[in-house]
């Protein structure tokens, strides 16, 4: 992909078409240019083309450097957000990949903001994924650009749309990780795509646990959940030191569970088809320190994903037993597809113990009860400290993966209380979301500011919508990238 800027429109290259951005007025539309007022004159008169936000017209020119002009409607000036030219661009990508259009030139507001959210809503919605199409499927889903030219801006502008073009690479590369098939992406691919990130950029620094020496370390939550995999367990850590002045680091822990049938609370059908994505926690910390590194931002994150399995077998662990984790706390086990806040609490606990650690952020596929909450639009957030759920808040709504909070009342806990344990996995299915923050939070060090970021309603869609061209999302590395961006360690 050729990615460019033309400050001037004279000063364009061919391309296939034109997208000429434009406002929708009380009576007419405001094109971003007058370049190419006679050209649009008769379609104006005609009343053809309003210019609500989305809406894509087409013109054909003539003695100019594309052959067509695409009209872009962005809605109202005055309500026109950065999420509305990602949103409206995303339906001129769309055409431009239907028509098979390799080159394209965007006409873009100077704005710095617009005009990296029109970078980020091209290269979102140009994602692709046909790794699991035959030969012949794949030629034709290939349809990719191959150019893409934004007109208007200055080199100043470009080298933020630039910035934004890196963050949408890292999100396609999560969006790969998660929409991979089940047996592909194991908890030993995820340490290799680690080790190569690693490879890729000198600054971070991967090391990975196997099973022997999760024995030997006694994380025994993890490997309860492993039990009936026939694949091995794996705790990554990926760390980022940016800031040598700093000897802390900001924690980003993601659930990397590769299938989850439920284990022997098997999941009835319906609920297990889509599991291939409940690694999307671990995807979205790959994808944030990648990003990270190839920004060069000057922060120090560790990431830690412990990852496996949730097979059923018989050696499955079971309801009713009792495990105990490496914090040396005991776990009865309620619900078997409880899960992933067991694997979560080993590797928080083991995190805290061996790295100085300022703030934790976790991110997890965790429960269906933050999907009848939210739904598929908002992520969960719960947190025990102000500051950082706050500046979650406003990280999540400058690139718009929002958040919204929910308590973590002290009366909740009761339902995890157990009579011959520590505590319980798992309580009945009122506050179901809450219940699974709550029993994370009880392997967090009462002094660390922590936050659980609840995405199994954003992580996967069931049906793909504006720039999400298939049903992973890559969500989460957006939101971290701007929190690191705007909060140090």
């Amino acid at each position: 992909m050729h990615f460019s800027h033309a400050p001037l429109i004279e000063n364009r290259t061919d391309a296939d078409c034109i997208i000429l951005p434009c406002f929708q007025l009380e009576k007419g539309i405001e094109p971003l240019t007058p370049y190419f007022a006679k050209e649009i004159e008769a379609l104006l008169e005609s009343g053809d083309f309003l210019a609500k936000e989305g809406e894509v017209t087409t013109l054909y020119l003539d003695l100019e450097k594309e052959k067509r002009l695409v009209l872009l409607g962005c809605g109202k000036k005055e309500e026109c957000s950065l999420e509305s030219w990602r949103r409206a661009i995303a339906s001129a990508v769309k055409l431009a990949r239907q028509k098979k259009w390799k080159a394209l030139n965007i006409y873009t507001p100077s704005e710095e903001g617009a005009a990296s959210a029109i970078t980020e809503g091209v290269f979102l919605t140009h994602y692709t994924f046909d790794a699991l199409k035959c030969d012949t499927l794949k030629k034709e889903a290939k349809a990719l650009l191959e150019s893409v030219c934004l007109v208007g801006i200055s080199e100043e502008v470009f080298k933020k749309c630039q910035r934004a073009f890196l963050i949408t690479e890292s999100v396609n590369f999560t969006r790969d990780l998660v929409n991979g098939n089940a047996d592909d992406i194991t908890p030993q691919k995820l340490a290799s795509v680690a080790r190569e990130l690693a490879a890729s950029y000198p600054v971070l620094e991967t090391t990975v646990m196997g099973k022997e020496e999760m024995k030997k370390e006694g994380l025994g939550l993890i490997l309860a959940v492993n039990r009936s995999s026939v694949r091995d367990p794996a705790l990554i850590t990926v760390k980022y030191q940016g800031n040598p002045n700093s000897n802390t680091y900001t924690a980003i822990v993601g659930k990397g569970i590769t299938y989850d049938t439920g284990g022997l609370n098997l999941k009835p059908r319906g609920s297990m088809e889509t599991m291939k994505d409940d690694m999307s926690g671990a995807g979205s910390v790959l994808g944030t320190l990648k990003a990270v590194a190839s920004l060069k931002l000057p922060v120090n994150i560790i990431g830690v994903i412990p990852s496996t399995e949730n097979s059923i077998g018989s050696n499955s662990y079971k309801p009713g037993d009792v495990y105990k984790s490496y914090s040396g706390k005991t776990v009865e086990i309620a619900d078997t597809d409880a899960e992933g806040r067991l694997v979560l609490a080993d590797a928080i606990s083991y995190l805290e113990a061996h790295y100085p650690v300022s703030h934790i952020i976790d991110l997890a596929t965790l429960t269906g009860g933050v999907v009848v909450a939210l739904g598929e639009h908002v992520t969960g957030l719960f947190s025990n400290n102000q500051g950082l759920a706050d500046a979650l808040t406003t990280s999540g709504e400058k690139v718009y993966e929002r958040v919204w909070r929910l308590p973590l009342y002290d009366e909740y806990k009761e339902s995890l209380k157990s009579s011959i344990a520590d505590i319980k996995n798992a309580g009945d299915r009122k506050a179901s979301a809450i219940n699974g923050a709550l029993f994370i939070q009880e392997f967090v060090k009462k002094e660390t500011p922590w936050a659980h970021l609840d995405i199994a309603g954003t992580a996967y869609l069931s049906t793909p919508h504006g720039y999400h061209t298939t049903p992973a999302t890559g969500v989460g590395v957006r939101l971290l990238v701007e929190y690191f961006s705007q909060n140090g360690s």
